[in-house]
């Protein structure tokens, strides 16, 4: 067993950028809706419900994991999602998630003018735009007119990469550093402390940064699973269609002729010939 000492230090290194720090943190109301009233420019915005590490589907049933999913007292939701790694299409999964939670929130029926607002606030440890700014509002303009779309759909692009001076730039700066102490951040500051220095919060840290590795543990053993599978299936194809090519050329086919039933690239068709031979 860890005793206190371990365990803090186990946790001192975490930062709220840190995925399983960041779900913690963004549980608190009052937090989130600090970080939120800074990004979205909304001194008066007010958060009524949490639903921190919310799992939807969509009708494939495809599963997408949210960040922290929030409900505002305008009826508005609004999805703060971290992201650390540049190797995946942004843009596109900002899409895809804001279409899942749009079906969510929506009852079958409900008129499109009742379908609520949608809120992406995506943060980045990188220049998502490469513009050098550290916050981008995105929106559905009209090429032709230049008239942007009142859709109820927003986009914010955020990242703590770029320092410009500005408010947000300040918040961002908070969340790469393993000590948050801003006057401007109360809120965010106080409950960093918590987990760090309260016996009750860094035992809660410890305990989700284990069920944490392991899970992400799990995904990794499922991924290789389904890769393998995948893997298997390819050689599959690959062996029957050889197989086939082989009987078409024991039939007498020409392997220009076999190119052209099969739609496989002629050289290759020459290749199988010649395995065949040797």
């Amino acid at each position: 067993m860890r005793d206190f000492d371990e365990k803090r230090r186990i946790v001192e290194h975490l930062r709220p950028i840190d995925d399983a720090f960041f779900e913690k943190l963004m549980e608190d109301r009052e937090v989130c809706e600090e970080i939120l009233r800074v990004i979205l420019e909304d001194p008066g915005l007010t958060i009524v419900e949490v639903i921190p590490q919310g799992s939807i589907r969509n009708l494939q049933g495809r599963s997408v994991r949210l960040d922290a999913l929030c409900r505002r007292s305008d009826g508005s939701f609004c999805n703060v999602e971290m992201q650390k790694s540049d190797n995946v299409d942004h843009f596109r999964r900002v899409r895809y998630n804001a279409s899942c939670i749009t079906a969510n929130i929506s009852d079958p029926g409900m008129d499109f003018r009742e379908v609520p607002d949608v809120y992406i606030v995506y943060i980045s440890m990188f220049d998502i735009m490469g513009a050098g700014k550290c916050i981008y509002h995105a929106s559905t303009t009209v090429q032709e007119t230049g008239r942007t779309l009142e859709n109820g759909y927003h986009e914010i692009y955020v990242n703590t990469k770029v320092n410009d001076g500005s408010r947000v730039a300040e918040l961002m700066q908070c969340f790469e550093q393993e000590r948050v102490d801003n006057p401007l951040f109360p809120k965010l500051s106080y409950r960093t402390s918590q987990f760090k220095d309260s016996e009750e919060g860094v035992e809660i840290m410890c305990t989700l940064i284990e069920e944490y590795a392991e899970k992400r543990a799990q995904e990794a053993e499922a991924k290789g699973i389904e890769k393998g599978i995948e893997k298997g299936i390819e050689k599959g194809i690959e062996k029957g269609m050889k197989t086939i090519i082989h009987n078409m050329l024991s039939s007498g086919l020409t392997h220009e002729q076999i190119a052209s039933l099969t739609k496989q690239p002629l050289e290759r068709i020459r290749e199988i010939a010649q395995e065949a031979l040797g």
